[in-house]
């Protein structure tokens, strides 16, 4: 019986590959579609934030010409688009459409002394147009938080009076300037207006509000605070459905913005009612506006090449300087970096980019997708079982057909997390196989050869051994695209889970087979480990090690420190090859598996590099991970890094030669000493 499940374990290992192979296959239309969705948008659309721009001007001697003139500089450098946040009595006295008072300064104004009562806001119009825009907007914001509102005048100018203290009434939201809207449009700028959830939702007045914007060209709407307008109130009024409904009507997208420590609440839903009419966005933060313009320039670059970028979105702020004794901003800064020096534009265009108002992804996602999927599944399954095969052959078909138990059972409970699972267990089963083969056949030529081979063999061996591995660990790659081919992935607003635990598991699995599946058999291995005296060496290497592991796994996302020099030998990389290798490949992990192959045919104790080389293989597998990446770029990358990685590897074996060669003519006499 026992005889007869292990003839049976080893013989379904040909058929486990056989549907690895069918799930590669499967994938190859999914593959093509998601090219075809990540090619479908080509609009880069720059954006400056308006309210900021206001309130530099407001420092100028000039406010209003100054205004003027900066707002054509950004639009002859680029800048298509203002952002509007809904205006504020704050705003609107910086653009001196209005003077506001406290009861204190009322009451100096008319010569009367302050009551103890009645702590109330006053504010009087600057001429009559401004009151004859800003007034009935102004009345119905208040009115409509149940504020008392009433007629003031302050000399000959009209204005109100409200009843709530100036520092409340202040920050109160009310609809965007309309005369501030009308300006920009008159000089040509589209609008994206910024919408808070921060009072009661009212569907009417919403609707109107996007009829509004749509006839004056607004395409997309970005939200201003922790929430998408209507996510308060959506359980009472369902009002989600209601805001969503409006804008497919208007035909108004939305705007994602990109690396937020929290997203948006509702936003995920609002994004699927709207059938993903969705652009991710780049902000600069305006304590980052200063930056060389050939850092921000590259910033820029990088994402709307790399990231799917579509929208990006310039912040600036007046600061002091004491040094110039002077108010300084970064609007030349920004410009710069836009227009020469930089050439950001000029670069984003060189890319295959235009400028023009951001469109979402045409999503191309054929019905047929979800029976192709279905073959990928089972060939996932089919991998993660090989995987196990290696280190417990006699549960091999256990494994498969618990797999697709599992597989089943997660995809009628929780479908997202099974495709999640899935394509994280194969990211992490490709690289180890491979690593695992490549052990394996240095093993085979050991015992094959009882003399050592020639250099040249060895070479010869190590670079088609290189190839063969890194071409298998790619194989997960079709898997991981087709299980994640979702535009939620490529939105942001879903992501590949189980970053760290892909860059872990492949080295501790490498880590395990090396120390215990190299010898006789597991147990004995494992003995001899264990019986080994325990060294203050050892400790010192293993509190190294561990050191090393935590640095590694910081550097798996995008908040690790970069370390010194690092940034500019980035951006290098980038200029010289259009597209940046990842170092750790070509610097480390690629050259380590070449040279410490190359060794192995002579030392077996260099097998142990494979530990760490295993780096390598995993991480080409982990950039097909960032779904925000077009497939096409992450291959370039990857081929880019293993060719650079060969060169460095060559350079390595040719050092260790020299080594080699130095030790066999001198260690006989160092002997002898």
């Amino acid at each position: 019986m026992i005889r007869s499940w292990q003839r049976w374990n080893n013989a379904s290992r040909k058929w486990l590959w056989v549907l690895v192979i069918v799930g590669i296959l499967a994938s190859v239309p999914v593959i093509a579609q998601r090219v075809q969705t990540e090619s479908s948008a080509n609009k880069v659309e720059f954006v400056f934030n308006y309210r900021g721009l206001v309130d530099i001007a407001s420092y100028q001697a000039d406010p209003q010409a100054y205004l003027d003139e900066q707002l054509d500089r950004l639009k002859e450098a680029g800048v298509g688009t203002m952002a509007m946040f809904e205006s504020t009595l704050d705003e609107l006295s910086k653009t001196r459409r209005i003077m506001v008072f406290s009861s204190v300064e009322a009451a100096k104004l008319n010569g009367a002394v302050i009551t103890e009562n009645g702590n109330y806001t006053y504010l009087a119009f600057t001429n009559a147009e401004n009151e004859a825009q800003l007034k009935p907007m102004i009345e119905a914001a208040f009115r409509k938080l149940d504020v008392p509102v009433a007629n003031w005048q302050y000399q000959d100018q009209g204005g109100l009076v409200i009843g709530m203290g100036m520092e409340e009434a202040v920050i109160k939201p009310l609809p965007l300037d309309p005369i501030a809207f009308a300006m920009l449009r008159e000089k040509g700028f589209t609008i994206l207006p910024r919408l808070s959830d921060n009072i009661p939702y009212d569907q009417e007045e919403m609707d109107q509000e996007l009829a509004f914007f749509a006839e004056n060209g607004v395409t997309r709407i970005l939200f201003d605070g922790e929430a998408v307008k209507g996510y308060t109130d959506n359980e009472s009024k369902n009002s989600l459905q209601g805001f969503a409904d409006s804008l497919k009507k208007h035909g108004i997208g939305i705007a994602a913005i990109e690396n937020l420590k929290a997203p948006q609440k509702g936003f995920n839903k609002l994004a699927y009612l709207i059938d993903y009419n969705v652009v991710r966005l780049h902000s600069l933060a305006d304590t980052e506006a200063t930056q060389e313009k050939a850092t921000l320039a590259d910033r820029f670059v990088l994402a709307t090449k790399d990231r799917n970028i579509r929208m990006v979105y310039l912040n600036a702020s007046a600061s002091k300087d004491l040094a110039k004794a002077a108010i300084t901003n970064p609007i030349d800064n920004l410009i710069g970096s836009l227009q020469a020096p930089g050439k950001a534009i000029e670069r984003i265009e060189n890319n295959g980019f235009e400028l023009g108002q951001a469109e979402a992804f045409t999503i191309h996602d054929a019905s047929w997708q979800k029976y192709l999927k279905a073959l990928v599944v089972l060939g996932g399954v089919a991998f993660v079982a090989l995987l196990i095969s290696f280190f417990l052959p006699s549960l091999t078909l256990a494994a498969f057909v618990l797999g697709l138990i599992g597989s089943a059972g997660l995809y009628v409970l929780k479908p997202v997390l099974m495709e999640q699972a899935l394509a994280l267990f194969v990211a992490i089963s490709a690289p180890t196989i491979a690593m695992i083969l490549a052990i394996r056949k240095v093993q085979e030529l050991q015992e094959k050869h009882s003399t050592l081979l020639p250099g040249g063999r060895r070479l010869t061996h190590t670079i088609v051994l290189f190839i063969k591995t890194s071409l298998l660990s790619l194989t997960a790659v079709p898997f991981v695209i087709a299980l994640l081919n979702n535009i939620t992935y490529s939105l942001v607003l879903n992501q590949f889970r189980g970053v760290s635990l892909l860059h872990l598991g492949p080295i501790l699995l490498i880590a395990i087979y090396v120390f215990l599946y190299r010898g006789n058999s597991v147990w004995e291995e494992l003995r001899k480990w264990l019986n080994m005296p325990i060294t203050v060496l050892w400790v010192a290497v293993a509190a190294v090690l561990g050191i090393a592991a935590l640095y590694y796994l910081s550097r798996t996302g995008n908040a690790g420190t970069l370390l010194p020099g690092e940034a500019a030998f980035r951006s290098f990389l980038e200029n010289a090859f259009g597209v940046r290798p990842r170092n750790k490949e070509f610097l480390l992990a690629h050259p380590l598996f070449i040279v410490g192959l190359f060794a192995a045919f002579r030392y077996r104790w260099a097998m142990f590099a494979m530990i760490i080389a295993v780096m390598g293989q995993l991480s080409m597998v982990d950039t097909f991970a960032h779904i925000h990446t077009p497939a096409v770029l992450s291959l370039i990358r990857d081929v880019l890094g293993m060719g650079l990685g060969l060169v460095m590897g060559l350079i390595a074996v040719l050092v260790w030669q020299i080594i080699e060669r130095c030790w066999d003519k001198w260690s006989p006499r160092l002997l002898k000493l």
